[in-house]
Protein backbone atom coordinates (compact mmCIF):
# COMPACT_ATOMS: atom_id res chain seq x y z
CA UNK A 1 0.00 0.00 0.00
CA UNK A 2 1.12 3.38 -0.87
CA UNK A 3 1.20 6.33 1.60
CA UNK A 4 -1.69 8.30 -0.71
CA UNK A 5 -3.74 5.32 -1.54
CA UNK A 6 -7.02 6.86 -2.31
CA UNK A 7 -6.03 10.14 -2.39
CA UNK A 8 -7.02 13.03 -4.75
CA UNK A 9 -3.84 15.86 -5.69
CA UNK A 10 -4.20 18.33 -7.50
CA UNK A 11 -0.45 19.77 -8.50
CA UNK A 12 -0.23 23.73 -10.28
CA UNK A 13 2.69 23.83 -12.39
CA UNK A 14 3.21 19.80 -12.58
CA UNK A 15 3.82 19.57 -16.87
CA UNK A 16 7.70 19.76 -15.30
CA UNK A 17 10.67 20.71 -12.81
CA UNK A 18 9.78 19.98 -9.18
CA UNK A 19 6.12 19.67 -9.92
CA UNK A 20 6.71 16.96 -12.06
CA UNK A 21 8.66 15.31 -9.56
CA UNK A 22 6.22 15.40 -6.99
CA UNK A 23 3.37 13.92 -9.39
CA UNK A 24 5.31 11.22 -10.15
CA UNK A 25 6.07 10.56 -6.61
CA UNK A 26 2.94 10.93 -5.57
CA UNK A 27 1.06 8.51 -8.37
CA UNK A 28 3.46 6.25 -7.24
CA UNK A 29 2.45 6.49 -3.65
CA UNK A 30 -1.60 6.09 -5.16
CA UNK A 31 -2.57 9.31 -5.52
CA UNK A 32 -5.22 9.91 -8.44
CA UNK A 33 -3.35 13.72 -9.90
CA UNK A 34 -4.50 16.57 -11.45
CA UNK A 35 -2.08 18.32 -13.48
CA UNK A 36 -2.69 21.85 -13.78
CA UNK A 37 -0.52 23.06 -16.10
CA UNK A 38 -0.66 26.05 -18.37
CA UNK A 39 1.95 24.03 -21.22
CA UNK A 40 -0.45 21.56 -23.23
CA UNK A 41 2.39 19.84 -24.22
CA UNK A 42 4.34 18.86 -21.11
CA UNK A 43 1.15 18.77 -18.69
CA UNK A 44 -0.53 16.26 -21.37
CA UNK A 45 2.59 14.23 -21.53
CA UNK A 46 2.88 13.98 -17.26
CA UNK A 47 -0.86 13.08 -17.33
CA UNK A 48 -0.39 10.56 -19.93
CA UNK A 49 3.30 9.05 -18.28
CA UNK A 50 0.45 8.75 -14.98
CA UNK A 51 -1.69 6.29 -16.84
CA UNK A 52 -5.10 5.73 -14.73
CA UNK A 53 -3.60 7.81 -12.13
CA UNK A 54 -2.82 11.47 -13.83
CA UNK A 55 -5.86 13.59 -15.38
CA UNK A 56 -4.60 16.81 -17.34
CA UNK A 57 -5.74 20.34 -16.71
CA UNK A 58 -4.56 23.03 -18.77
CA UNK A 59 -4.42 26.01 -16.80
CA UNK A 60 -3.12 29.99 -16.08
CA UNK A 61 -1.91 29.26 -12.49
CA UNK A 62 -2.86 33.43 -12.39
CA UNK A 63 -6.46 33.17 -13.51
CA UNK A 64 -9.24 32.61 -11.23
CA UNK A 65 -11.68 31.04 -13.16
CA UNK A 66 -8.65 28.47 -14.40
CA UNK A 67 -7.69 27.70 -11.38
CA UNK A 68 -11.28 27.24 -9.84
CA UNK A 69 -11.42 25.34 -13.06
CA UNK A 70 -9.01 22.82 -12.29
CA UNK A 71 -10.34 21.71 -8.98
CA UNK A 72 -14.10 21.49 -10.21
CA UNK A 73 -12.41 19.15 -12.42
CA UNK A 74 -10.70 16.91 -9.56
CA UNK A 75 -13.92 16.82 -8.12
CA UNK A 76 -15.82 16.11 -11.44
CA UNK A 77 -13.23 12.89 -12.10
CA UNK A 78 -12.67 11.90 -8.79
CA UNK A 79 -14.85 13.09 -6.33
CA UNK A 80 -13.09 14.64 -3.85
CA UNK A 81 -9.30 16.99 -3.29
CA UNK A 82 -7.35 15.86 -0.22
CA UNK A 83 -4.08 17.24 -1.22
CA UNK A 84 -3.39 20.90 -2.99
CA UNK A 85 -0.12 21.67 -4.11
CA UNK A 86 1.10 25.57 -5.38
CA UNK A 87 3.49 25.19 -7.53
CA UNK A 88 3.31 27.10 -10.59
CA UNK A 89 5.32 30.02 -11.47
CA UNK A 90 4.81 32.24 -14.65
CA UNK A 91 8.79 33.38 -15.13
CA UNK A 92 10.17 36.63 -15.32
CA UNK A 93 12.87 38.91 -16.17
CA UNK A 94 16.21 39.47 -13.84
CA UNK A 95 16.80 43.41 -13.21
CA UNK A 96 16.83 45.68 -10.73
CA UNK A 97 13.99 46.47 -8.40
CA UNK A 98 13.80 50.25 -9.88
CA UNK A 99 13.53 48.58 -13.47
CA UNK A 100 10.75 46.34 -12.90
CA UNK A 101 7.36 47.20 -14.41
CA UNK A 102 3.61 47.58 -12.62
CA UNK A 103 3.12 44.69 -15.11
CA UNK A 104 5.54 42.28 -14.20
CA UNK A 105 4.79 42.97 -10.30
CA UNK A 106 1.27 42.35 -11.16
CA UNK A 107 1.71 39.52 -13.08
CA UNK A 108 4.25 38.13 -10.45
CA UNK A 109 1.94 38.89 -7.55
CA UNK A 110 -1.06 37.13 -9.74
CA UNK A 111 0.36 33.83 -10.31
CA UNK A 112 2.57 33.36 -6.89
CA UNK A 113 0.07 34.89 -4.69
CA UNK A 114 -3.29 35.41 -6.15
CA UNK A 115 -3.77 32.32 -7.33
CA UNK A 116 -2.63 29.63 -4.90
CA UNK A 117 -4.68 31.79 -2.88
CA UNK A 118 -7.97 31.41 -4.59
CA UNK A 119 -6.64 27.50 -4.94
CA UNK A 120 -6.99 27.56 -1.23
CA UNK A 121 -9.99 29.07 -0.55
CA UNK A 122 -11.91 26.91 -3.46
CA UNK A 123 -10.26 24.12 -2.05
CA UNK A 124 -11.03 24.92 1.61
CA UNK A 125 -14.78 23.90 1.71
CA UNK A 126 -14.35 20.53 0.20
CA UNK A 127 -11.57 19.39 2.45
CA UNK A 128 -13.52 20.95 5.51
CA UNK A 129 -16.99 18.75 4.50
CA UNK A 130 -14.13 15.82 4.72
CA UNK A 131 -12.57 16.70 7.76
CA UNK A 132 -9.28 16.40 5.79
CA UNK A 133 -6.66 18.38 3.68
CA UNK A 134 -3.35 19.03 3.01
CA UNK A 135 -2.26 22.14 1.24
CA UNK A 136 1.07 22.08 0.41
CA UNK A 137 2.92 26.08 -1.04
CA UNK A 138 6.19 26.02 -2.93
CA UNK A 139 7.47 29.14 -2.09
CA UNK A 140 11.42 30.41 -2.08
CA UNK A 141 14.29 31.39 -0.39
CA UNK A 142 14.63 34.05 -2.65
CA UNK A 143 12.15 36.08 -1.07
CA UNK A 144 13.66 34.72 2.27
CA UNK A 145 17.50 35.91 1.23
CA UNK A 146 15.82 38.97 -0.53
CA UNK A 147 18.05 37.68 -3.36
CA UNK A 148 18.78 39.90 -6.50
CA UNK A 149 17.05 40.37 -9.03
CA UNK A 150 13.61 38.93 -8.51
CA UNK A 151 11.84 41.36 -6.50
CA UNK A 152 8.09 39.74 -8.21
CA UNK A 153 8.98 36.46 -7.44
CA UNK A 154 10.49 37.53 -4.00
CA UNK A 155 7.32 39.35 -2.84
CA UNK A 156 5.25 37.08 -3.95
CA UNK A 157 6.16 34.34 -2.55
CA UNK A 158 6.74 36.01 1.29
CA UNK A 159 3.15 36.87 0.55
CA UNK A 160 1.93 33.88 0.08
CA UNK A 161 4.49 31.87 3.08
CA UNK A 162 2.42 34.86 5.64
CA UNK A 163 -1.19 33.35 4.00
CA UNK A 164 -0.30 30.25 4.12
CA UNK A 165 0.45 30.72 7.98
CA UNK A 166 -2.71 32.42 8.41
CA UNK A 167 -4.88 29.97 6.90
CA UNK A 168 -3.36 27.20 8.74
CA UNK A 169 -3.84 28.97 11.75
CA UNK A 170 -7.82 29.83 10.91
CA UNK A 171 -8.19 26.23 9.13
CA UNK A 172 -6.73 23.80 11.41
CA UNK A 173 -10.10 22.83 13.16
CA UNK A 174 -11.25 21.89 9.87
CA UNK A 175 -8.78 18.44 9.79
CA UNK A 176 -6.94 21.07 7.16
CA UNK A 177 -2.98 21.78 7.31
CA UNK A 178 -0.58 23.66 5.65
CA UNK A 179 2.62 23.99 4.89
CA UNK A 180 5.45 25.44 2.60
CA UNK A 181 8.37 23.94 0.95
CA UNK A 182 11.48 26.57 0.46
CA UNK A 183 13.54 24.44 -2.42
CA UNK A 184 16.77 24.23 -3.59
CA UNK A 185 16.81 22.10 -6.68
CA UNK A 186 18.13 22.12 -10.31
CA UNK A 187 14.37 22.56 -11.85
CA UNK A 188 13.60 24.17 -15.17
CA UNK A 189 13.53 27.67 -13.94
CA UNK A 190 16.75 27.18 -12.32
CA UNK A 191 18.50 26.06 -15.78
CA UNK A 192 17.31 29.28 -17.54
CA UNK A 193 18.61 31.36 -14.89
CA UNK A 194 21.92 29.58 -15.37
CA UNK A 195 21.32 29.80 -19.05
CA UNK A 196 21.34 33.67 -19.00
CA UNK A 197 23.71 34.15 -15.94
CA UNK A 198 26.71 31.58 -16.44
CA UNK A 199 28.67 33.74 -13.77
CA UNK A 200 26.17 31.92 -11.53
CA UNK A 201 27.05 28.69 -12.31
CA UNK A 202 30.21 28.08 -10.42
CA UNK A 203 29.15 29.62 -7.29
CA UNK A 204 25.67 27.40 -7.31
CA UNK A 205 26.72 23.87 -6.29
CA UNK A 206 29.96 25.18 -4.14
CA UNK A 207 27.56 27.63 -2.32
CA UNK A 208 25.30 25.29 -0.79
CA UNK A 209 26.86 23.82 2.74
CA UNK A 210 26.12 19.74 1.12
CA UNK A 211 27.90 20.58 -1.76
CA UNK A 212 25.23 20.33 -4.59
CA UNK A 213 21.81 22.31 -5.72
CA UNK A 214 19.20 18.88 -5.01
CA UNK A 215 17.53 16.79 -7.71
CA UNK A 216 13.80 17.79 -8.06
CA UNK A 217 12.72 14.12 -7.43
CA UNK A 218 15.20 12.49 -5.04
CA UNK A 219 15.51 15.17 -3.27
CA UNK A 220 12.20 17.05 -3.33
CA UNK A 221 9.56 15.47 -3.80
CA UNK A 222 10.14 12.92 -1.25
CA UNK A 223 9.55 16.02 1.34
CA UNK A 224 6.39 16.89 -0.78
CA UNK A 225 5.39 13.36 0.25
CA UNK A 226 5.69 13.63 3.81
CA UNK A 227 3.73 16.67 3.92
CA UNK A 228 0.66 15.21 1.26
CA UNK A 229 0.50 12.26 3.89
CA UNK A 230 -0.73 11.39 7.33
CA UNK A 231 2.49 11.25 8.85
CA UNK A 232 1.79 15.74 8.53
CA UNK A 233 -1.24 15.74 10.18
CA UNK A 234 -0.08 17.30 13.24
CA UNK A 235 2.32 19.75 11.81
CA UNK A 236 0.84 23.15 9.94
CA UNK A 237 2.02 26.69 9.55
CA UNK A 238 5.53 25.58 9.05
CA UNK A 239 8.07 26.38 6.35
CA UNK A 240 10.47 23.36 5.11
CA UNK A 241 13.59 24.61 3.79
CA UNK A 242 14.75 21.62 1.78
CA UNK A 243 17.91 22.97 0.47
CA UNK A 244 20.95 21.63 1.74
CA UNK A 245 21.07 24.11 4.30
CA UNK A 246 21.12 27.19 2.43
CA UNK A 247 18.71 28.90 4.50
CA UNK A 248 21.16 29.09 7.11
CA UNK A 249 23.80 31.62 6.70
CA UNK A 250 21.96 32.63 2.93
CA UNK A 251 22.92 31.57 -0.40
CA UNK A 252 25.22 33.46 -2.70
CA UNK A 253 23.17 35.11 -5.27
CA UNK A 254 24.95 38.50 -7.39
CA UNK A 255 23.91 38.10 -10.44
CA UNK A 256 25.19 40.54 -12.81
CA UNK A 257 22.34 43.06 -13.37
CA UNK A 258 23.87 46.30 -15.24
CA UNK A 259 23.09 49.57 -14.09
Amino acid sequence: MGQLDGRVAMITGAGDGIGAAMARRFASEGARVVVAELNPATGKAMADELGDAGHFVQTDAGDREQVEAAIAAAVDRWDTLDILVNNAWGGGELGRVEHKTSALMEHGVRVGFLGPFWAMVAAHPIMKARGYGRIINICSLNGVNAHMGTVEYNSSKEALRAATRTAAREWAADGIVLNVICPAAKSSAFHATMTAHPELIAAADSANPMGRIGDCYDDISPVALFLASEGARYLTGNTLFVDGGSHINGSAWAPDLGD
